[in-house]
């Protein structure tokens, strides 16, 4: 096989890995999501409930790709690794957060747990960028999503 086809081999194994993760987390929260957390009360700017699916489809596909761009600067140098390994650490945090907040049902646990999750992303964000600058911005969307994430999930605590 070339550097194309190892190149498409590998993309295709850290995307399907990070959509796995998501799966595996989407698995944990299908129950509750059509009884539990329609019971919330929930602020007026909360997303329709079919909007999450799509959105962190999406948002795994492209943490996929940016864990690819970096693996390729060369899994043998030291900045990679440690850059692999603070999203792995983020990675992570964002399956467990599912658990905490649907299975448990534990809105405390859940948010401090999205806050770490957050100072996961961006340091991640920032080691990803000091080894490929479109892999940090690839993350940012996910950032984003995340901080809206966590202001939503701290407004559930309080309401409920």
């Amino acid at each position: 096989m070339g550097n194309r086809g190892r190149d498409l081999s590998l993309l295709a194994f850290f995307v399907i890995g990070c959509l796995l993760v998501g799966s595996i987390s989407g698995f944990f929260t299908a129950g509750e999501v059509d009884t539990w957390y329609p019971s919330l009360v929930k602020p007026d700017w909360n997303p329709p409930s079919w909007l999450f699916g799509p959105v962190w489809t999406l948002l795994y596909a492209l943490m996929g790709v940016a864990a690819f761009l970096i693996y390729k600067e060369g899994f043998e140098k030291r900045e990679v690794k440690i850059a692999l390994g603070i999203f792995s650490v983020q990675l992570g945090l964002n399956f467990f957060w599912s658990i905490l907040f649907f299975t448990y049902k534990n809105l405390f646990a859940s948010f401090v747990e999205i806050i770490l999750l957050w100072i996961a992303i961006l340091a991640t964000i920032i080691s990803f960028y000091r080894i490929n600058r479109p892999a940090a911005l690839i993350m940012i969307p996910y950032f984003l999503w995340v901080s809206f994430a966590t202001l939503l999930n701290y407004t559930l605590l309080i309401l409920n």
